[in-house]
Order: C-alpha cells, then sequence, then structure tokens
C-alpha cells in the first residue's frame, strides 16, 4: 500500500483485481457466448432463455475487456470495480440470502456465488473509496480541468 496526496492506494490489490476480472469474468462470458450448452450443463444450469443468457454472457465479457484499460490506469477504472462490487453485493442480499432463508436455493449456484463473493472480498479491499469519492483529488483543481491546464 502507497500513498497518493492523502489516499492510501493499494496498488497490488488494484492490479490483482483487474486481472482477476480478466480471467474470471471475460474468460466465463467467452465461454458463454461460444459454449452456452456446455456451460450450462458443467454448471448444472438449467435451460435458460438464450437471449437473457448471452446477455449476462456479453456483460461479463464487457467487464473482462474493460478491466485490461485498468492495468494500464487503476484509479481512473476502479468505477468499473465499483460496479461489480454493487450489482454482486444487490445480487447476493436480494436474491441470493432470501432464497437461502426460503431453503430454495439452486445447488447448481454454489460455486457462482463463491466465486462472486471472492469478488466482493476483492473489490472491497481493493478499491481506494476514499479517493474515489473525495471531492478533492491531488492534480484537480476544478471539474474536469488539470492542474497546470
Amino acid at each position: 500500500m502507497t500513498t497518493l496526496g492523502q489516499y492510501k492506494i493499494r496498488w497490488r490489490w488494484l492490479r490483482f483485481m483487474y486481472v482477476y476480472t480478466i480471467i474470471i469474468s471475460a474468460g466465463f462470458g467467452l465461454a458463454q457466448l461460444a459454449q452456452p450448452a456446455r456451460v450450462q450443463a458443467m454448471f448444472g444450469m438449467p435451460a435458460q432463455d438464450p437471449m437473457v443468457f448471452s446477455l449476462g454472457a456479453s456483460i461479463f465479457l464487457a467487464f473482462g475487456l474493460v478491466a485490461i484499460l485498468g492495468l494500464r490506469a487503476p484509479l481512473r477504472f476502479c468505477p468499473l470495480l465499483l460496479m461489480e462490487l454493487a450489482y454482486k453485493v444487490i445480487w447476493l442480499c436480494g436474491v441470493v440470502i432470501p432464497l437461502a432463508i426460503r431453503g430454495q436455493f439452486p445447488k447448481s449456484s454454489a460455486v457462482e456465488v463463491a466465486i462472486f463473493v471472492t469478488f466482493v472480498v476483492g473489490d472491497a479491499i481493493a478499491i481506494p473509496f476514499r479517493y474515489l469519492f473525495s471531492r478533492e483529488i491531488v492534480g484537480v483543481t476544478a471539474v474536469g480541468s488539470q492542474s497546470g491546464e
């Protein structure tokens, strides 16, 4: 962890989460698009609407591809990790937990839930929230203008 002005940045965690997103999200999205039936069989998923399934796959692939840019500019692409964190927490709290409480959680989703939890923990550690939500960012004097411009 290093500091950027008054902000503590966990550079290795940021880079790790971008690489993790590239491998897991892009890999899974690509697999879902290329071999949907095989992915469904491998994870014991029930048959799904191909349009909805491929939409989810496209979103996963997009997250993975944009994460490549995060390797070059980790702080600039933190909103990608924040978006991942947000939708995964919403899904876990709004879908998974209620299903588990009612005893209706599909066992076929256990691996997906475990992977999502690793993303939630990793993103929560990696994202420099104080930096991301700060009104005053080092090197920026006004909205949209860099110091020295």
